[in-house]
């Protein structure tokens, strides 16, 4: 019979060593593919530091190749055997010739009384919950094809109202906007503009004074402004005061005047011609509305974008963030209703007196100073509307018609649509940080001339 067997200890050889050893190393691996995971998801669309190396990436071909072929009919133009040049000048066989402003008149005044809804007989009447966007339209008709090639694939576009307001009358781009046929489509057209008004106010008037020109010798050539420079001493820019009227007519229009929307109560989206939307911004929209409740009571306002040039979709794709509402921060796809809109609307003198030619600004004024309850804005942190315009009124660059932002944005949508970030089930709070009190802004100026306050503030009146 045997013996029971006794355990011996072995001696050390250095396998078990050696195990823990390679059980480090595994471990050290599997963290560095994590992070490279993690990091894959921070993306950085920042156009500041490309090369020349990369310019392949930013083709039009490129580009195209990331749109559904379906959509490149919005890309391409139509050809036409006449064109509008930028500054009104109409091209045609015999040589170009200055374009008729009263038929231009005549045209934005038959657009602005028929109150034309497109598609309508395809996708019914507007409902109340239905959303309605607008869209804030100069000439810049590159950046405006690729909004609308975007707005084209977001889930449930077909029941939104699309609103182009124009500021600028052009036959590409009413073909463009006409041609259109994935949801309802409404064009109004703002009246005072530059394009109808090119030497009388709110023009630029032939003996209003120059901009830089001091008080003393303005009232000496006793110019048509000369009482009213701004509180920098300059005198008005028409380029520049264009903007804010046309947001503020805008705004009156949709929601006090348009007999299709006058009546809605639901959310409406305002974006401008050099946005680009994400795939499930109405998705998510519609679930930080349903959760503003809950999350923040005291929200006026939602907004869908972000002037972050680095985020981390993997960490913030379903995260939203509470704060008072900040004009250079929260101005993009911000979205509010009627009930909103009727509190600022009651404070239109602050809005069309404060001396800033920049409508973002003047309606923090608004907040600051007259509204008993102050803007609140509950933002999504992994932004559902981008910036691609690299230029515009504020901003210059060599190569105004770049794709790299366009591209980048593609790309930054692709990457969080492969890795499943899009259309979260649910939203949640993040962690917001503590705000300081904002201090009371010294406006840009550009609006000390009293004809634009009268204007702005008779926009008001209209329909009302």
């Amino acid at each position: 019979m045997r013996g029971r067997r006794i355990p011996i200890a072995l001696p050390n050889t250095g396998a078990l060593s050696r195990r823990r050893h390679t059980l480090y190393i595994r471990s050290a691996i599997i963290i560095f593919i994590l992070f490279a995971f993690l990091q894959f998801h921070v993306i950085n669309y920042d156009s500041s530091d490309s090369g020349s190396s990369d310019n392949a990436n930013y083709s039009t071909a490129a580009i195209l190749q990331m749109v559904p072929p379906v959509f490149h009919k919005y890309l391409t133009g139509k050809p036409r055997n006449s064109t509008h040049g930028q500054n009104g000048t109409h091209y045609a066989g015999d040589g170009p010739r200055t374009a008729n402003i009263s038929d231009i008149m005549r045209m934005i005044n038959r657009y602005n009384d028929l109150q034309t809804v497109l598609n309508e007989d395809i996708y019914g009447p507007l409902q109340n919950d239905s959303v309605i966007i607008v869209v804030q339209v100069h000439k810049r008709i590159t950046y405006l094809r690729h909004l609308i090639v975007s707005l084209a694939q977001a889930r449930g576009i077909s029941r939104t109202l699309l609103v182009f307001s124009h500021d600028y009358y052009d036959d590409d781009i009413n073909d463009l906007v006409q041609s259109i046929d994935f949801c309802k489509v409404i064009q109004i057209f703002y009246p005072f503009s530059i394009q109808t008004h090119p030497t009388e106010f709110p023009g630029a008037d032939p003996g209003d004074c120059p901009r830089d020109i001091k008080k003393e010798q303005a009232l000496l050539r006793k110019c048509n402004n000369a009482l009213h420079p701004d509180l920098y001493g300059h005198y008005r820019e028409a380029k520049f005061t264009q903007t804010k009227h046309h947001w503020w007519w805008k705004a009156n229009r949709v929601f006090d005047q348009l007999e299709v929307t006058k009546y809605h109560t639901g959310m409406m989206v305002f974006l401008e011609e050099d946005h680009y939307v994400a795939e499930d911004f109405l998705y998510i929209l519609e679930l930080m509305f349903r959760k503003s409740q809950d999350l923040c009571p005291k929200c006026n306002i939602l907004s869908l974008g972000t002037y972050l040039k680095t985020f981390n979709y993997y960490t913030y794709n379903k995260k939203v963030e509470v704060t008072p509402w900040i004009s250079s921060k929260h101005n993009m796809g911000m979205t509010f209703n009627r009930t909103t809109w009727y509190e600022i609307v009651r404070c239109a003198r602050h809005f069309c007196e404060y001396d800033d030619y920049n409508w973002d600004w003047s309606l923090q004024h608004v907040s600051q100073q007259c509204l008993k309850q102050k803007l609140h804005v509950m933002v999504v942190k992994g932004p559902r509307v981008f910036h691609i315009g690299e230029c515009g009124v504020h901003h210059k660059k060599s190569n105004c018609e770049s794709n790299q932002v366009i591209s980048k944005v593609q790309q930054v949508l692709k990457v969080a649509r492969g890795a499943q970030q899009l259309f979260p089930r649910s939203i949640s709070l993040t962690q917001t940080s503590v705000i300081k009190k904002t201090k009371l802004r010294k406006g840009n100026g550009g609006w000390g001339d009293q004809r634009d306050h009268q204007l702005c503030f008779n926009m008001t009146l209209v329909g009302r």
